[in-house]
């Protein structure tokens, strides 16, 4: 059965050299059946994360090819892209003429996110 990861992941700010990378975000697309698995603490390595990620044939990303990836390949040594075929919905949501971050991309196709006014930097 076919499985698709969608990826996000939060960090301290917006360089790998300076930040840290605080949580990876995963959510596991097999046929009906969603997982959501988070990576925080001490669960941020290379062994962890491929293992969350051992039945997948795809990884999902808004943005992932500029920030998500690199920056997982920064901090815990694994490139992604080398591992799994990557499509970067941001591409697509351009194409689309939906501009913008993944959060007024979100509104602009109506899509409600249950919490407001959270975004990466409230995770310490």
């Amino acid at each position: 059965m076919k499985c698709r990861a969608y990826l996000d992941i939060e960090t301290t700010g917006l360089s790998c050299y300076d930040c840290e990378l605080t949580v990876i975000g995963i959510g596991l697309e097999k046929g009906r059946k969603i997982e959501v698995v988070q990576l925080f603490e001490d669960d941020l390595y290379e062994g962890k994360l491929l293992k969350s990620l051992e039945s997948t044939n795809e990884i999902y990303t808004y943005n992932g090819s500029r920030f998500d990836l690199p920056f997982i390949k920064a901090k815990l040594g694994v490139d992604l892209k080398q591992c799994f075929a990557h499509r970067d919905l941001m591409y697509d949501c351009w194409r689309c003429d939906l501009k913008g971050g993944l959060k007024v991309v979100e509104k602009k196709l109506g899509i409600d996110r249950g919490i407001k006014g959270v975004d990466g930097m409230a995770i310490p």
